[in-house]
């Protein structure tokens, strides 16, 4: 079944939602690189931590090297898609980072031989539709300058990070979970720790506790998406990502009392729309 998979799917997108709106706070106070390097750093000790408690044992050679790619390729991820965070609204930086999911189907072709069929299809334009409904409503009524610097991090980090939910498939279906949220962390800590050191500016020991809470938030979102994509493939899922507006929204009002548009409501419903389609047999 389906709805298991998805499910988690969701609440991962849900928890890692949450993540990226602490990160876009503290890229407010410090350089891209050093935000990054807290992350990993605070991820890397929520894992150790699990680590010591499951003993999940030591990963073989293919499980390190394989999973030792998907570590360089999240280090891209995240500091294209942190450093678009910090240079463009919210939504914008949303609604380029939606464009993921074609790219999840794409590479599911190619590398998994996965077969999209004219759901899924239906599915991503859908949710891409409402994320263009939600952001032409938002960013329609502001003229701030555009970052074509953010603009071009935020869709390389869309094209990374949807390779990477396609090797996560990959491996997920070989490898310990564990194994893979340890890599997550660990790997991408090791590459960034030299340039967050470089970056380093000094930390306002009031702002520690979100980086703790982003490595928590990180790692538990990570278990989650690793245990969806074990289970059913990259493309049915990828439609789920729109979700992750859904939750945007619902952090700005909650959180900063930001009132949703007619747009944002009429977008939701429509990524609420493609997340049900692909989410039914």
């Amino acid at each position: 079944m389906i709805f298991g998979p998805a499910l988690r799917a969701a609440a991962g997108i849900a928890v890692l939602s949450i993540m990226d709106a602490v990160i876009k706070g503290m890229s407010a106070h410090y350089p891209t690189f050093q935000v990054a390097f807290l992350r990993f750093m605070c991820g890397s000790l929520v894992v150790a931590g699990v680590v010591a408690v499951l003993k999940p044992g030591w990963p073989n050679r293919e499980t390190v090297a394989a999973n030792a790619i998907r570590s360089v390729i999240a280090v891209v991820t995240a500091l294209s898609f942190f450093y678009a965070l910090g240079q463009l609204p919210l939504a914008e930086t949303l609604v380029l980072s939606f464009l993921s999911p074609m790219f999840i189907a794409l590479f599911g072709m190619l590398m998994l031989r996965e077969r999209v069929d004219s759901r899924i299809v239906g599915a991503i334009a859908i949710g891409f539709l409402g994320t263009l409904v939600v952001v032409f409503g938002q960013t329609g009524e502001t003229g701030a300058a555009r970052s074509w610097t953010g603009v071009a991090a935020a869709l390389v980090s869309a094209i990374t990070y949807a390779l990477s939910l396609v090797l996560l498939r990959q491996r997920a279906q070989r490898d310990k979970f564990l194994h893979i949220v340890i890599f997550q962390n660990i790997g991408p800590f090791i590459l960034v720790a030299p340039f967050g050191l470089w970056a380093w500016q000094p930390l306002n020991t009031a702002h520690l506790p979100w980086f703790l809470l982003m490595g928590v938030l990180g790692v538990i979102g990570h278990v989650l998406m690793a245990t969806a994509y074990a289970k059913a493939e990259a493309a049915r899922l990828a439609p789920l990502e729109y979700t992750a507006l859904i939750w945007a929204v619902l952090i700005g009002y909650g959180v900063f009392s930001e009132i949703p548009t007619w747009a944002t409501l009429g977008g939701g419903i429509l990524i609420v729309a493609a997340a049900m389609l692909t989410s039914r047999r």
